[in-house]
This record gives C-alpha cells, structure tokens and sequence, in this order.
C-alpha cells in the first residue's frame, strides 16, 4: 500500500445502471490485483487525497520514494502515503508508520490478555482483515486472490494469531464447507463468481445511501434500514433524510393523538435511527467550514473554488 497512488485508483460502471463503483488497484510484490473500496475505505481515501493536494493547484502532490527491493529511487510520483516534513512533502516509509502505530498504541493505553502493552505491525490488520473475511462467510478460495496468495494454506493459515476458540469455530465452519463442497471449495473463481462478488453493490443501492452489509449475508434487520447502522448516508441525501424524520415525527404526533401507542414504539426507534445519521452528515458539513491545520496540507476546495473529485486521478 506505500507504493498505492492516486493512479491506482480505478472506477468501474456498472453497465445495468451506470452506477460508477470505485476500485483500488495495489500491488503484492509484482502482481497487481483490482479490490472493491466500501464505502468506509471510499471516506478514507477521499479525506487522504484531500489532504495531500496542493493547496495552489488542486492537483495530489508527487513526492520521491526509495524502493527497499530494487535498491533505487523512484521518479516522483502522486503517493497517497506522504506528509509534510518540515515544509517539504515526503513519502511515508514502513518504519514511519510503524512508529506511528506504536504511538498511537501507547497512548491508548490497551493491553493484551496478559496485561502486557499491545504490539501492532501493519501486517497484523492484513491477518485481522481475512480472518475476519472467512469467518464472515466469504468463501476462501475468493480470499486468496483478493490477498494475492499463492497457495491456499497461506491464506487459510492466517487465523493463526486468533484465541483457540475462534480457530476452532473457523475449522468447523470450514468443515461444514467441506461436508457440502469437497471438491470445488477451493478454486479460481468463476466468471458468474466475479460478476456476482463485484455487483453487489448494485443490489444494494437504497435512497439515502449503499448498504454497507458483508457480502452474501442477510439483512439482519429486516429492512427497516433507516435504524440500521450498517447504512452509511451519502451526504447529497441530506434532504431526503430530513423529509424521512420530518414525516416520523409528524407520524408520532397523530400516534400519540390517536392512541394507536402499538406504532409508536417503533415510530420513536425510527426517528432515533434517522437522527443518528443526521448528526455525521451535520458534523461533516462543520470539518469542511472548519479550517484545520495540519502537518498533511489539507486542502478542501481548489482555487477556482470548486472541490476536485477526491477519488478521480488529475
């Protein structure tokens, strides 16, 4: 991910609706894979790349790494991974972001089950993610290529740092798997595989956002998705969400004048869901009024006063 740019940054339509779904292109040594970007990950790409354009231009600033394989320098280039050092744009390097987790560590304050202070390195989320992806329900052979592995046995050994209870459960699940689909578990995915994998997304457009659930799981709350947490609003439906709580609190108002306290209940928990996902989208529209000095650049709008597409490379 140090040598992700803004290039590597891919945007795929959906030829049924035309809806644009965003992709990330990084490399694991020489293979480059194509990933999904979720929404959460969307949101933390878009704040990367606001913050590390130019102020004057607009454009993501182009910065010098040094590649530790092939011992060279590399052109510059827009990296995602870089920061201001000491009023010179740099690229971040693997034991700056190490150190940086340890601080972070450190201030928290956590500490493992022994007691013992926690001890990150970037390539523990990288474990976190797949375990927490098979035992979702992904199917393996899907979490092979999406990590780049070569053999099966790698990605499958990834549960490794979990408590015995959770590898337990994740063998059973396994052999569950097994038990239905011996012989095709572990395979290159098929073309429908793919198509079904990558248009989820369409499948789960709604009117105030993209439902954020785990791919080929339920909806847990029977789609009553203005209480559901698992639905990121997207801030251009601000307007939408408040026609949905203005009418909830009109509907409370003629429940409680009618009596009919079975709908109210439910009618309140509405109107608590739609209200929690207000507060963001309000909060969000405060940071970009809101000057915030950074050692990054941050960098809202361009010159001409018109906000550059975060996601799209100049």
């Amino acid at each position: 991910m140090l040598e992700a740019s803004h290039h590597s940054l891919i945007q795929y339509r959906l030829p049924t609706t035309g809806e644009v779904v965003p992709l990330i292109a990084p490399s694991k040594t020489d293979q480059e894979r194509v990933l999904l970007v979720s929404p959460e990950l969307a949101h933390v790409l878009s704040t990367i790349i606001t913050r590390i354009r130019d102020p004057r231009t607009g454009a993501v600033l182009r910065v010098v790494a040094y590649d530790y394989n092939e011992r060279v320098w590399n052109p510059p280039m827009p990296l995602l991974f870089q920061y201001d050092r000491s009023g010179e744009p740099s690229h971040m390097t693997g034991e700056f972001l190490r150190a940086c987790l340890n601080d972070v560590l450190e201030a928290t304050g956590l500490t493992d089950a022994s007691g013992l202070p926690l001890d990150f390195d970037p390539h523990d989320f990288r474990r976190i993610f797949i375990t927490d992806a098979i035992r979702s329900g992904l199917p393996p052979h899907i979490a092979q290529v999406i990590a780049g592995h070569a053999d099966i046995n790698t990605t499958m050994g990834y549960n490794s740092i979990y408590s015995a209870e959770a590898i337990e459960a994740h063998r059973s699940f396994i052999a569950r798997r097994h038990s239905l689909r011996p012989s095709g578990e572990y395979r290159t995915p098929t073309a429908a595989e793919w198509d079904a994998f990558l248009g989820h997304f369409e499948r789960r457009k709604l009117s105030i956002g993209i439902c954020a659930r785990a791919f080929g799981t339920s909806c847990i709350h029977e789609h009553a998705c203005v209480r559901c947490s698992m639905l990121p609003p997207e801030p251009d439906q601000r307007g939408r969400l408040v026609e949905i709580r203005d009418n909830l609190l009109a509907r409370i108002i003629e429940a409680e004048r009618e009596g009919w306290l079975g709908e109210l209940e439910g009618l309140e928990v509405s109107l608590a869901g739609a209200q929690d996902k207000l507060a963001p989208l309000d909060a969000q529209q405060v940071r970009r009024n809101t000057v915030v000095e950074l050692a990054s650049r941050p960098s809202t709008t361009s010159p001409a006063g018109t906000a550059p597409h975060p996601l799209r490379p100049e």
